[in-house]
């Protein structure tokens, strides 16, 4: 292993920079050359690829986004793409590959790995924390506490208007900003796009409020595969409730913002760790955090969606609000 390259991949996370940072800077402590690919695999496809140095990462631990860019791309997903791919790496002399992202990302990076017997080690970076295999992903903290703010924000508002409003957050089939925000924010009640709408359920919950004096309700609903579901809740409370709310759609604003202290510190750990993987001769190899500690699995250990603990946080939620 003599030269290696790092590339970010999907969705941009909150700790992506810190992250690349610590990757480079692992790297180049134990002798190895390290080149930063702009824009995912596309830019691999493309061969847009720079050699970094130390300066390369300097003062990028503190921001969010990705200094390397990202994409989402389509020619990946072909053998010709792929093969593209292969060969600008072997142009410039690189050994091994990391790539941070999430499902997605590491179904290509499994495929090219096995395809082209190159190691690759992914870093899982998803706000939606829905990866299996890992308990946390590089950006879930900074986004649930951004989602937090905002709607710490929006409760001093339909306080003072006595309202209740529909806070809408990100998530895609993952659950798990909207359980930590709800249960965070003291919500009345949490909507998942997998799940029905219960509107008899909230309406009841929100004027069981009224009645012993609450002068505010929050429902916080994940958005799914597309935002607007907040919507359907609105519609469904005022025509078949009459309780009038507001929708708060809170968007983009969450993949955002400065890393938190926990972002920060796991994907220095994970990025390091996965320096640590090539230079050991691992070739598809996906970092983990487990109880504390972070490690390897399989790759295809993570490709499964995680979304499997719904039901005791919603329990908790329903014991707190009352």
């Amino acid at each position: 292993m003599r030269s290696i390259a790092v590339l970010t991949s999907g969705g941009d996370s909150p700790g992506m920079n810190c992250a690349i940072r610590a990757v480079v800077r692992s790297a180049l402590s134990e002798g190895l050359k390290v080149f930063g690919i702009q824009r995912g695999f596309q830019g691999l496809i493309k061969d847009e690829m720079k050699e970094m140095d130390v300066s390369s990462v300097g003062n990028i631990i503190h921001t969010g986004g990705t200094i390397l860019q990202t994409s989402r791309c389509k020619e990946f997903h072909h053998l010709d793409g792929r093969k593209t791919a292969y060969d600008n790496l072997k142009k410039n002399n690189i050994d091994g590959l990391v790539v941070l992202g999430g499902n997605g990302s590491f179904k290509g990076a499994k495929i090219f790995s096995d395809e082209f017997d190159i190691p690759v080690i992914g870093i899982p970076a998803t706000i939606d924390n829905d990866i299996s295999s890992t308990e946390y992903t590089i950006g879930f903290d900074t986004a649930v506490q951004t989602a937090i703010d905002a709607v710490d924000k929006i409760r001093d508002t339909a306080s003072s208007h006595e309202r209740t409003f529909i806070v809408e957050v990100m998530g895609r089939k993952s659950p798990a900003i909207a359980i930590h925000v709800g249960v965070c924010c003291g919500a009345e009640n949490i909507v998942f796009p997998t799940k029905d709408i219960d509107s008899n359920r909230i309406a009841a919950d929100i004027k069981k409020g009224i009645k012993r004096g609450k002068t505010s309700s929050i429902i916080i609903v994940g958005e799914g595969e597309k935002s607007g579901l907040s919507y359907e809740v609105q519609d469904d409370l005022e025509k078949n409730h009459q309780i009038n709310a507001h929708v708060c759609i809170l968007g983009h604003i969450q993949r955002g913002g400065r890393p938190t202290h926990l972002d920060r510190f796991i994907s220095s750990k994970m990025g390091n760790q996965a320096v640590k993987e090539l230079i050991s001769g691992e070739k598809a190899r996906a970092i983990i955090y487990q109880n504390g500690m972070v490690s390897s699995t399989s790759l295809e250990n993570c490709f499964e969606t995680k979304i499997d603990y719904e039901t005791p946080f919603l329990e908790l939620v329903r014991a707190l609000s009352m």
